[in-house]
């Protein structure tokens, strides 16, 4: 019964100390891209230099205001998500965990002229998330492409 139990709480053990470490930097740009990811694996950009960080930005071809108010459509129809802030080039919303309410943060900064949206989606705590911002972003991504 002792070697059924230790497997889990090891991995309990790895799991919360991973959720303890802070992470946080405070969202916004610097010198007018969206900061890097930190050394974790709870971070995707697509203007991060490091590869594993690194997604492809969203493509659009409309008017940046109409390409925009779908994408807050999108954030705002995804669970446990809310919008902090939706300037016309920068969009910050946070999305909180159902269960341990662990907030992260998703960034969306628009280059009108190539047509792209850069995002950036960071965990506030933790070392590692799963996948869930990669997944996330994904799930915004086929929202976002797809009809409508």
């Amino acid at each position: 019964m002792k070697h059924l139990i230790l497997p889990f709480l090891a991995i309990g053990l790895l799991f919360m100390t991973g959720c303890q470490r802070t992470v946080s930097v405070t969202p916004g740009l610097v010198d007018g891209k969206l900061r890097p990811c930190p050394d974790t694996y709870s971070c995707v950009c697509t203007q991060d230099p490091v590869e594993r960080h690194r997604l492809e930005p969203l493509h659009y071809t409309g008017a940046q205001e109409e390409t925009r108010e779908k994408l807050l459509m999108v954030v705002r129809h995804m669970a446990q998500s809310t919008l902090v802030k939706a300037d016309p080039d920068y969009i910050h919303a946070e999305f909180r965990s159902a269960f341990f309410e662990f907030v992260d943060d998703v960034e969306f900064l628009f280059d009108d002229a190539s047509k792209l949206i850069h995002f950036r989606s960071a965990s506030r705590t933790g070392y590692y998330d799963f996948n869930v911002n990669r997944k996330r972003m994904e799930e915004i991504r086929k929202r976002f492409m797809g009809p409508g």
